[in-house]
Protein backbone atom coordinates (compact mmCIF):
# COMPACT_ATOMS: atom_id res chain seq x y z
CA UNK A 1 0.00 0.00 0.00
CA UNK A 2 1.16 3.85 -1.02
CA UNK A 3 1.92 5.91 2.11
CA UNK A 4 1.51 9.86 2.04
CA UNK A 5 4.66 11.24 0.60
CA UNK A 6 6.15 13.91 3.19
CA UNK A 7 8.53 16.58 1.44
CA UNK A 8 11.03 17.41 3.77
CA UNK A 9 13.47 20.61 3.48
CA UNK A 10 16.48 21.13 5.45
CA UNK A 11 16.73 17.46 6.03
CA UNK A 12 20.66 17.28 6.52
CA UNK A 13 20.34 19.63 9.39
CA UNK A 14 19.19 19.05 13.24
CA UNK A 15 15.18 19.14 13.13
CA UNK A 16 15.06 18.18 9.59
CA UNK A 17 17.33 14.97 9.78
CA UNK A 18 15.60 13.85 12.89
CA UNK A 19 11.97 14.49 11.72
CA UNK A 20 12.92 12.13 8.00
CA UNK A 21 14.65 9.13 10.70
CA UNK A 22 11.08 9.34 12.54
CA UNK A 23 9.17 9.31 9.57
CA UNK A 24 10.87 5.90 8.19
CA UNK A 25 10.66 4.36 11.51
CA UNK A 26 6.91 5.23 11.59
CA UNK A 27 6.16 4.16 8.37
CA UNK A 28 2.77 5.70 7.92
CA UNK A 29 4.83 8.28 6.07
CA UNK A 30 7.11 8.03 2.73
CA UNK A 31 9.72 10.67 3.59
CA UNK A 32 11.21 12.56 0.37
CA UNK A 33 14.32 14.13 1.88
CA UNK A 34 15.92 17.91 -0.08
CA UNK A 35 19.43 18.89 1.38
CA UNK A 36 21.91 20.88 0.55
CA UNK A 37 24.76 18.71 1.51
CA UNK A 38 25.56 15.17 2.95
CA UNK A 39 22.87 13.10 4.79
CA UNK A 40 23.01 10.12 7.24
CA UNK A 41 20.03 8.38 5.18
CA UNK A 42 22.00 6.73 2.76
CA UNK A 43 19.60 4.31 0.99
CA UNK A 44 16.62 4.46 2.83
CA UNK A 45 15.31 7.25 1.31
CA UNK A 46 15.67 9.46 -2.16
CA UNK A 47 17.32 12.91 -1.15
CA UNK A 48 17.52 15.63 -3.21
CA UNK A 49 19.40 18.72 -3.76
CA UNK A 50 17.70 21.60 -3.06
CA UNK A 51 18.67 25.28 -3.51
CA UNK A 52 16.15 28.01 -2.22
CA UNK A 53 17.60 30.27 -4.59
CA UNK A 54 16.91 28.34 -7.56
CA UNK A 55 13.65 27.20 -9.01
CA UNK A 56 15.19 24.71 -11.09
CA UNK A 57 16.07 23.16 -8.52
CA UNK A 58 13.05 22.75 -6.69
CA UNK A 59 11.81 18.83 -6.75
CA UNK A 60 9.06 17.57 -8.94
CA UNK A 61 6.39 17.60 -6.15
CA UNK A 62 4.06 15.09 -7.86
CA UNK A 63 1.87 12.87 -4.86
CA UNK A 64 3.28 15.09 -2.38
CA UNK A 65 0.67 15.87 0.16
CA UNK A 66 2.63 17.63 3.00
CA UNK A 67 5.52 19.75 2.35
CA UNK A 68 7.78 20.49 5.93
CA UNK A 69 10.08 23.35 5.20
CA UNK A 70 12.74 23.21 8.03
CA UNK A 71 15.50 25.00 5.70
CA UNK A 72 16.50 27.92 6.80
CA UNK A 73 19.56 31.15 7.29
CA UNK A 74 19.93 30.09 11.02
CA UNK A 75 20.49 33.09 13.22
CA UNK A 76 24.39 32.64 14.16
CA UNK A 77 26.05 34.93 16.99
CA UNK A 78 28.48 36.35 15.31
CA UNK A 79 26.94 37.88 11.54
CA UNK A 80 29.63 38.58 8.87
CA UNK A 81 27.22 39.79 6.17
CA UNK A 82 27.23 43.29 5.51
CA UNK A 83 23.05 43.89 5.45
CA UNK A 84 21.91 40.46 7.75
CA UNK A 85 18.26 41.90 7.04
CA UNK A 86 18.50 41.21 3.44
CA UNK A 87 20.62 38.14 3.31
CA UNK A 88 17.80 36.58 5.65
CA UNK A 89 14.95 37.88 3.59
CA UNK A 90 16.06 36.11 0.74
CA UNK A 91 16.64 32.81 2.01
CA UNK A 92 13.62 32.71 4.93
CA UNK A 93 11.27 34.83 2.72
CA UNK A 94 11.95 34.78 -0.36
CA UNK A 95 13.34 31.59 -0.58
CA UNK A 96 10.76 30.32 1.59
CA UNK A 97 7.67 31.92 -0.89
CA UNK A 98 9.10 30.45 -3.97
CA UNK A 99 9.50 26.89 -2.68
CA UNK A 100 5.70 27.76 -1.29
CA UNK A 101 4.22 28.90 -4.34
CA UNK A 102 5.63 25.90 -6.01
CA UNK A 103 3.86 23.98 -3.51
CA UNK A 104 0.65 25.28 -3.86
CA UNK A 105 1.09 24.83 -8.06
CA UNK A 106 1.93 21.15 -7.46
CA UNK A 107 -1.28 20.50 -5.56
CA UNK A 108 0.06 19.89 -2.01
CA UNK A 109 -2.71 20.13 0.42
CA UNK A 110 -0.23 21.26 3.52
CA UNK A 111 2.48 23.71 4.30
CA UNK A 112 4.53 23.32 7.66
CA UNK A 113 6.61 25.88 8.29
CA UNK A 114 9.34 25.69 11.05
CA UNK A 115 10.12 29.09 12.62
CA UNK A 116 11.09 30.79 15.40
CA UNK A 117 9.77 31.81 19.05
CA UNK A 118 11.69 35.29 18.19
CA UNK A 119 8.99 35.92 16.16
CA UNK A 120 7.02 36.41 19.43
CA UNK A 121 10.01 38.50 21.10
CA UNK A 122 13.51 37.92 23.36
CA UNK A 123 11.74 37.83 26.16
CA UNK A 124 8.94 37.51 29.39
CA UNK A 125 8.56 38.31 32.12
CA UNK A 126 8.52 35.35 34.37
CA UNK A 127 5.24 33.61 34.87
CA UNK A 128 3.79 35.33 31.73
CA UNK A 129 4.62 33.37 28.83
CA UNK A 130 4.13 33.89 24.94
CA UNK A 131 1.00 32.35 23.53
CA UNK A 132 0.58 31.54 19.85
CA UNK A 133 -1.65 33.79 19.41
CA UNK A 134 0.35 37.33 20.90
CA UNK A 135 1.12 39.70 18.48
CA UNK A 136 4.81 39.62 16.90
CA UNK A 137 7.64 41.09 18.15
CA UNK A 138 10.90 40.22 16.70
CA UNK A 139 13.87 42.38 17.64
CA UNK A 140 16.53 40.92 14.83
CA UNK A 141 16.77 40.10 11.77
CA UNK A 142 16.55 36.51 11.83
CA UNK A 143 13.49 36.98 14.17
CA UNK A 144 12.39 39.41 11.72
CA UNK A 145 12.82 37.34 8.77
CA UNK A 146 10.65 34.45 9.95
CA UNK A 147 7.97 36.92 10.92
CA UNK A 148 7.80 38.09 7.25
CA UNK A 149 7.80 35.02 6.03
CA UNK A 150 4.70 33.67 8.10
CA UNK A 151 2.17 36.43 7.02
CA UNK A 152 3.64 35.87 3.48
CA UNK A 153 2.54 31.96 3.73
CA UNK A 154 -0.89 32.95 5.68
CA UNK A 155 -1.29 35.74 2.50
CA UNK A 156 -0.74 32.68 -0.39
CA UNK A 157 -2.77 30.17 2.01
CA UNK A 158 -5.94 32.89 1.64
CA UNK A 159 -4.88 33.15 -2.24
CA UNK A 160 -4.66 29.27 -2.83
CA UNK A 161 -6.65 27.22 -0.24
CA UNK A 162 -3.61 25.24 0.25
CA UNK A 163 -3.16 24.93 4.63
CA UNK A 164 -0.28 26.18 6.43
CA UNK A 165 0.85 25.18 9.71
CA UNK A 166 3.40 27.75 11.38
CA UNK A 167 5.38 26.00 14.73
CA UNK A 168 7.73 28.40 16.28
CA UNK A 169 10.17 26.48 18.32
CA UNK A 170 12.26 27.99 21.33
CA UNK A 171 16.21 26.65 22.29
CA UNK A 172 15.68 22.88 20.55
CA UNK A 173 18.37 19.97 22.01
CA UNK A 174 18.82 16.44 21.87
CA UNK A 175 21.51 14.08 20.66
CA UNK A 176 23.47 15.55 18.50
CA UNK A 177 22.80 18.90 19.52
CA UNK A 178 25.14 21.77 18.54
CA UNK A 179 26.05 25.78 19.70
CA UNK A 180 25.34 26.65 22.87
CA UNK A 181 23.93 23.74 24.50
CA UNK A 182 27.09 21.70 23.09
CA UNK A 183 29.16 24.23 24.95
CA UNK A 184 27.30 23.68 28.51
CA UNK A 185 27.90 20.38 28.52
CA UNK A 186 31.33 20.52 27.58
CA UNK A 187 31.85 22.54 30.78
CA UNK A 188 29.52 20.33 32.98
CA UNK A 189 31.80 17.64 31.70
CA UNK A 190 35.25 19.19 32.06
CA UNK A 191 33.37 20.36 36.15
CA UNK A 192 34.23 24.31 35.13
CA UNK A 193 32.88 26.35 37.77
CA UNK A 194 29.96 28.88 36.47
CA UNK A 195 28.79 31.80 38.00
CA UNK A 196 25.03 30.74 37.51
CA UNK A 197 23.72 29.13 40.84
CA UNK A 198 22.04 32.20 41.41
CA UNK A 199 19.94 33.02 38.79
CA UNK A 200 16.49 32.19 39.07
CA UNK A 201 14.66 32.55 36.03
CA UNK A 202 12.67 30.61 33.52
CA UNK A 203 13.25 29.35 30.44
CA UNK A 204 11.36 26.89 28.03
CA UNK A 205 13.19 24.04 25.55
CA UNK A 206 12.10 21.76 23.49
CA UNK A 207 13.67 18.27 22.90
CA UNK A 208 13.79 17.27 19.07
CA UNK A 209 12.06 14.46 19.95
CA UNK A 210 9.16 16.41 21.33
CA UNK A 211 9.55 18.82 18.50
CA UNK A 212 9.59 16.42 15.95
CA UNK A 213 6.18 14.55 17.89
CA UNK A 214 4.25 17.64 16.94
CA UNK A 215 5.42 18.27 13.94
CA UNK A 216 3.98 14.65 12.76
CA UNK A 217 0.49 15.42 14.72
CA UNK A 218 0.61 18.17 12.64
CA UNK A 219 1.13 16.62 9.23
CA UNK A 220 -2.57 14.90 9.12
CA UNK A 221 -4.49 16.65 11.91
CA UNK A 222 -7.47 18.31 10.28
CA UNK A 223 -7.77 21.22 13.78
CA UNK A 224 -3.81 22.16 12.88
CA UNK A 225 -4.60 24.06 9.53
CA UNK A 226 -3.93 27.40 9.03
CA UNK A 227 -2.81 27.73 13.02
CA UNK A 228 0.44 28.91 14.62
CA UNK A 229 1.84 26.90 17.28
CA UNK A 230 4.20 27.39 20.04
CA UNK A 231 6.16 23.86 21.33
CA UNK A 232 8.22 22.98 25.05
CA UNK A 233 8.69 20.13 26.97
CA UNK A 234 5.63 21.95 29.41
CA UNK A 235 8.11 22.00 32.17
CA UNK A 236 10.10 25.35 32.33
CA UNK A 237 13.71 25.50 33.95
CA UNK A 238 15.71 27.99 35.71
CA UNK A 239 19.60 27.96 34.04
CA UNK A 240 20.81 26.99 37.29
CA UNK A 241 18.09 24.35 37.40
CA UNK A 242 18.82 22.95 33.69
CA UNK A 243 22.70 22.86 34.61
CA UNK A 244 22.18 20.80 37.68
CA UNK A 245 19.83 18.45 35.87
CA UNK A 246 22.17 18.24 32.90
CA UNK A 247 24.82 17.48 34.89
CA UNK A 248 23.50 14.58 36.47
CA UNK A 249 22.45 13.33 32.98
CA UNK A 250 26.27 13.21 32.70
CA UNK A 251 26.90 11.72 36.06
CA UNK A 252 28.33 14.54 37.34
CA UNK A 253 27.85 17.57 39.60
CA UNK A 254 27.61 21.20 38.35
CA UNK A 255 29.92 23.49 40.00
CA UNK A 256 27.74 27.25 40.25
CA UNK A 257 29.12 30.15 42.18
CA UNK A 258 25.97 32.06 43.11
CA UNK A 259 26.88 35.25 41.77
CA UNK A 260 24.18 37.81 42.20
CA UNK A 261 22.41 38.60 38.49
CA UNK A 262 23.22 42.36 38.89
CA UNK A 263 27.10 41.40 39.05
CA UNK A 264 26.79 39.34 35.61
CA UNK A 265 24.80 42.41 33.83
CA UNK A 266 26.86 45.03 34.66
CA UNK A 267 29.55 42.41 33.37
CA UNK A 268 28.03 41.92 30.25
CA UNK A 269 27.47 45.49 30.00
CA UNK A 270 31.00 46.14 30.05
CA UNK A 271 31.81 44.04 27.82
CA UNK A 272 28.90 44.68 24.94
CA UNK A 273 27.21 41.36 26.08
CA UNK A 274 24.40 41.99 26.70
CA UNK A 275 22.33 40.11 24.28
CA UNK A 276 24.43 37.07 25.79
CA UNK A 277 23.04 37.93 29.50
CA UNK A 278 19.90 38.48 28.07
CA UNK A 279 19.45 34.61 26.90
CA UNK A 280 21.70 33.26 29.89
CA UNK A 281 20.06 35.16 32.53
CA UNK A 282 16.26 36.27 31.37
CA UNK A 283 13.13 34.88 31.52
CA UNK A 284 11.44 33.11 27.95
CA UNK A 285 8.68 30.96 28.11
CA UNK A 286 5.89 29.48 26.58
CA UNK A 287 2.13 28.48 26.45
CA UNK A 288 1.56 25.03 24.74
CA UNK A 289 -2.21 25.23 26.27
CA UNK A 290 -3.62 25.63 22.64
CA UNK A 291 -1.72 22.23 21.35
CA UNK A 292 -3.57 20.05 23.92
CA UNK A 293 -6.63 21.47 23.01
CA UNK A 294 -7.05 22.04 19.52
CA UNK A 295 -5.06 19.11 18.88
CA UNK A 296 -4.86 16.78 22.02
CA UNK A 297 -1.01 17.24 21.98
CA UNK A 298 1.15 17.00 24.84
CA UNK A 299 5.02 16.66 24.86
CA UNK A 300 5.59 12.68 25.09
CA UNK A 301 8.76 12.71 26.06
CA UNK A 302 10.16 13.93 30.01
CA UNK A 303 12.87 16.57 30.29
CA UNK A 304 14.83 13.93 32.49
CA UNK A 305 14.33 11.01 29.58
CA UNK A 306 15.59 13.52 26.87
CA UNK A 307 18.58 14.99 29.15
CA UNK A 308 19.61 11.11 30.03
CA UNK A 309 19.47 10.87 26.00
CA UNK A 310 21.37 14.02 25.12
CA UNK A 311 23.75 13.02 27.97
CA UNK A 312 24.22 9.90 26.58
CA UNK A 313 24.97 10.55 22.95
CA UNK A 314 27.36 13.46 23.50
CA UNK A 315 29.29 10.98 26.18
CA UNK A 316 29.40 8.51 22.87
CA UNK A 317 30.71 10.68 20.65
CA UNK A 318 33.67 11.62 23.76
CA UNK A 319 34.81 8.11 22.74
CA UNK A 320 34.98 8.45 19.11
Amino acid sequence: MNTPKVLVTGAGGFVGEALVFRLLLDKRFTPVATARSSTRFGGLCSVRPLDLAVPQTFPVLEGVQVVVHAAARVHVMHETAVDALSAFREVNVQGTLRLARHAADSGVKRFIFISSIKVNGEGTERGKPFTADDPAHPTDPYGVSKFEAEEALKALARATGMEVVIIRPPLVYGPGVKANFLSMLNWLDRGIPLPLGAIDNRRSLVSIGNLVDLIVTCLTHPAAANQTFLVSDGEDLSISGLLRRLAAALGKKARLIPVPQWVLNTGALLLGRQAVAQRVCGSLQVDISKNRELLGWVPPIPVEKAFRQTAAHYQDSQTK
